[in-house]
C-alpha cells in the first residue's frame, strides 16, 4: 500500500483521482451533521495513529474528523508523550506502531525523519507536514480553486512571502497539475532549487518576480503564508519584517490581479502582517473554504492509501 509523502512522488492521475473522490465525499455529506459518519465508511474497523511532533489545530481536528466520519478510530499521539521524544529511534517507533494500527499520519519537523519513518513502517504513512513540504494542504487548495473556477491547469499562481514548505508543495503541484507559478519574495528566501527544477522539468513555467505589483498582474490565484519559515534562523525578527513587508497581500496588491482572482492562505494568519483583514475577509478570499476542504481531501488521501 502506498505512502502519501510528497506530491512529486505520486502520479498526476492518482492526485486527480484523490480530488475527484474528495468532491464526491463532500457532496455526499450535504445535510449531515459533522458528528455523523459517511454513507461510505471506507475506514470502518481501521485504526489510524495521528502522530504530532509539531503542534497543530487544523491538522489534528481535520484528520481526526476524517477518520471518525469514515467509520474508523483515531489514536492521537504527541512526541513529548512517546518514547520517540525520549531517545527511541524513528525506525523503531515506526516498527512498533505498525504492529498496532492500520495507517499512520505524522506531522514532524525533519523531512528526512518522515522518509525514515515511512521506510520502516509496514503500514501506509501520510505526511501531515514537515519543514520541507505540506502536500495535504495543497491538495485542499487545488480542490478549492477548482470548485470556484474550474480546472487549475494552465492557470497562473502568484506566491508572496518566503519559499517555505507550503511553497515547495505548490511547486510540486505545478508539475503535477500543469499550472504556472510566480514567486515573489525576498531574494534570501527563495524556494528550494529542487522543487523549482521539478516543476520546470514537468512542464510548468516558474518565474521569479521581486516586484510584487508586477508578479500579481496575470495571477488567477494569490497565495501567502505566515512570515515564519525554515529561513528564520538566518534573519533577526527586525530584518525579517523589513524584508517581508513589501510582499504583504493587501487591497492595493489584489487590485492589480485579474478581477476574478482568488486569495488563499493555509492559516493560521497573522492579520496585518502577511495579509490585511481587508483581503482576508474580502470577496476574493476563500481561506475558510480551504480549511473545510482539508477534511474532505484528507478522507480521500486516507482511502487512497488503503485502497491502492
Amino acid at each position: 500500500m502506498p505512502d502519501f509523502l510528497d506530491l512529486s512522488d505520486i502520479p498526476s492521475r492518482d492526485l486527480e483521482g484523490i480530488i475527484a473522490r474528495a468532491r464526491e465525499t463532500k457532496n455526499s455529506r450535504i445535510g449531515r451533521a459533522n458528528g455523523e459518519t459517511d454513507a461510505d465508511t471506507r475506514l470502518g474497523g481501521k485504526l489510524v495513529a495521528l502522530v504530532f511532533e509539531k503542534p497543530s489545530t487544523r491538522t489534528r481536528v481535520s484528520f481526526e474528523a476524517a477518520v471518525r466520519q469514515q467509520g474508523g478510530q483515531a489514536l492521537v499521539l504527541y512526541g513529548s508523550e512517546m518514547q520517540l521524544g525520549r531517545g527511541e529511534t524513528v525506525a523503531d517507533t515506526a516498527r512498533v506502531l505498525s504492529r498496532y494500527v492500520d495507517l499512520i499520519m505524522i506531522r514532524t519537523f525533519d523531512h528526512n525523519s518522515l522518509f525514515e519513518f515511512a521506510e520502516h513502517a509496514d503500514v501506509p504513512v501520510v505526511n501531515g507536514l514537515t519543514n520541507k513540504s505540506h502536500p495535504c494542504q495543497i491538495m485542499a487548495d487545488i480542490m478549492t480553486y477548482e470548485e470556484k473556477r474550474g480546472s487549475i491547469r494552465g492557470r497562473s499562481i502568484a506566491w508572496f512571502g518566503s519559499g517555505n514548505n507550503v511553497c515547495t508543495s505548490f511547486l510540486h503541484a505545478a508539475g503535477r497539475f500543469g499550472f504556472d507559478f510566480v514567486f515573489s519574495g525576498p531574494v534570501e528566501m527563495q524556494p528550494c532549487s529542487e522543487a523549482v527544477d521539478f516543476a520546470r522539468e514537468n512542464g510548468a513555467s516558474v518565474q521569479f518576480e521581486f516586484d510584487p505589483y508586477s508578479a500579481v498582474v496575470d495571477a488567477d490565484l494569490i497565495v501567502t503564508d505566515a512570515w515564519t519559515s525554515m529561513h528564520d534562523a538566518e534573519l533577526s525578527e527586525k530584518d525579517k519584517l523589513q524584508k517581508m513587508l513589501p510582499f504583504q497581500v493587501n487591497g492595493d496588491l489584489m487590485a492589480k490581479a485579474k478581477p476574478d482572482a482568488l486569495f488563499m492562505h493555509c492559516l493560521p494568519a497573522h492579520r496585518e502582517e502577511e495579509v490585511t483583514s481587508e483581503v482576508m475577509d474580502g470577496p476574493q478570499s476563500v481561506v475558510f473554504d480551504e480549511t473545510e476542504n482539508r477534511l474532505h481531501v484528507q478522507k480521500s488521501i486516507l482511502s487512497w492509501c488503503l485502497d491502492s
